[in-house]
């Protein structure tokens, strides 16, 4: 007899677990995406800067994601984001999301033009 009401409290149970599951995930997507809208809604309404900076670091971040075919195969895809931080002449820091290509022609200790709108790297210029 407790067999069946541990069994029965679970199947109860199932429902509402799913559901709360289903909402924390449908959530965090939803977040997210309202996160990264009001980000990029943000930089498009910022002015685009221009001022001397230093290279003071760089950094990449390497992430790897694994894809099932239907072959029963998986594929490993690597990706890489590639970050700068430069200051301002007023010492302030900022690191911002550079491509592959500008990040290959900085060094540590560049000085030069940065041009930036928001949180968005748009060029830097070496002096």
């Amino acid at each position: 007899m407790m067999m069946g009401f541990g069994f029965d409290l679970i199947s109860s149970l199932f429902p509402i677990l799913f559901l709360l599951v289903f909402v924390i995930v449908i959530g965090t997507f939803i977040v997210t995406a309202v996160r990264g809208i009001s980000r990029w809604n943000r930089n498009n309404h910022s002015p685009v800067l221009d001022v001397e900076a230093t290279v003071v670091s760089r950094r990449t971040d390497v992430s790897s994601h694994v894809h099932h075919d239907g072959n029963n195969m998986s594929h490993r895809h690597l990706s890489t984001s590639y970050y700068v931080t430069f200051e301002v002449a007023s010492g302030d820091r900022m690191e911002l999301s550079v491509s592959g290509q500008d990040y290959g022609m900085m060094v540590e200790g560049d000085r030069g033009m940065l041009r930036f709108q928001g949180t968005r790297f748009l060029s830097f210029q070496r002096k």
